[in-house]
C-alpha cells in the first residue's frame, strides 16, 4: 500500500451534508425584536394606561411572528434553525403583554389621591353637543369649580414665575409637550392650558417629564376663548408627583 493510500485509509470521510447550512429563521429574528422592544409598555404605563394600549401591537405581532416561526421550523425541521430565539421572543412577548398591561392599570388605579376627583385636559375640552348648547365649559367640568381634582400634564417652560427652574410655585399646566402647547402661547386652546398656584410652601422643580397635580380647581367661564385676559382654569395646588 502506498503512503498516499495510508493516509486516504486513515482518515475519516467527511460527508457533505453533515456541514450544510441552514439560514436562521428571519420569523425567529423579528420575533424576538419585537418581544424586546414590547418592554417600552412599562415604561408607558407609568404615564397612563392609555399609552400603553397605545404599544400592545408590538407584543401581539411579536406572538404571532414567533409562533409561526416555530411552525414553520417544526414542518421543515432540516431548513432553518432559530427555534430558541423564537421561544425567547414569543415568551418576551407574552410576558409584556401581560404584565406590561397589569403594572399599567395598577398606576393607573392607584395614581389618584383619596379625596381627589380624576379629571384631564381631553376632559376640559366641550364637544359639539357642549357648543351647541352653549357650555364653552362641559358641564361635568363645571360641576367641579371648587372641588378637589387630579391632573396630569407638563410644565410650560417659559411659564414659571421670574423664569425659575426650582422652587416653582406658579406655573402653566398643558395638555402635552408637542407644538400645540409649547408653541406660541397665544395659539394655546383655553381647554388646553391650566394655571397651577402651590399653596402654602409648597413648591415645584421644572421637569420635561408628565406632573401629577392635585388642588382645588377654580372656574372662569368668561376666560373661555380666544383672547381672554386670563386662564379659564386655575388650580389651587396641594399635590404634586
Amino acid at each position: 500500500m502506498s503512503t498516499a493510500e495510508a493516509v486516504s485509509a486513515s482518515r475519516p470521510a467527511i460527508r457533505g451534508e453533515e456541514f450544510e447550512y441552514r439560514p436562521m429563521n428571519t420569523g425567529a429574528i423579528a420575533s424576538l425584536v419585537f418581544g424586546l422592544l414590547s418592554a417600552l409598555i412599562f415604561f408607558a404605563g407609568r404615564d397612563g394606561f392609555q399609552n400603553s394600549l397605545l404599544l400592545t401591537p408590538l407584543p401581539l405581532i411579536g406572538i404571532a411572528l414567533g409562533v409561526r416561526a416555530m411552525a414553520a421550523m417544526r414542518a421543515n425541521p432540516d431548513q432553518f434553525t432559530g427555534g430558541a430565539m423564537a421561544k425567547i421572543g414569543t415568551g418576551l412577548s407574552i410576558f409584556c403583554l401581560i404584565f406590561g398591561l397589569a403594572y399599567s392599570g395598577y398606576v393607573y388605579a392607584t395614581e389618584v389621591p383619596a379625596g381627589y376627583a380624576r379629571t384631564s385636559f381631553f376632559d376640559l375640552q366641550p364637544d359639539d353637543i357642549d357648543l351647541r348648547g352653549g357650555h364653552a365649559i362641559p358641564p361635568d367640568i363645571a360641576a367641579l369649580d371648587g372641588k378637589k381634582v387630579f391632573i396630569k400634564g407638563y410644565i410650560r417652560p417659559d411659564s414659571t414665575n421670574n423664569g425659575y427652574r426650582q422652587n416653582i410655585s406658579q406655573f402653566l399646566l398643558v395638555r402635552d409637550s408637542n407644538n400645540c402647547c409649547f408653541g406660541d402661547l397665544s395659539t394655546v386652546k383655553y381647554f388646553d392650558q391650566m394655571l397651577v398656584q402651590m399653596k402654602g410652601n409648597d413648591r415645584v422643580d421644572y421637569s420635561p417629564g408628565l406632573l401629577r397635580m392635585g388642588g382645588i380647581l377654580r372656574i372662569f367661564p368668561q376666560h373661555a376663548g380666544d383672547g381672554a385676559p386670563g386662564p379659564a382654569f386655575v388650580l389651587e395646588a396641594d399635590y404634586s408627583k
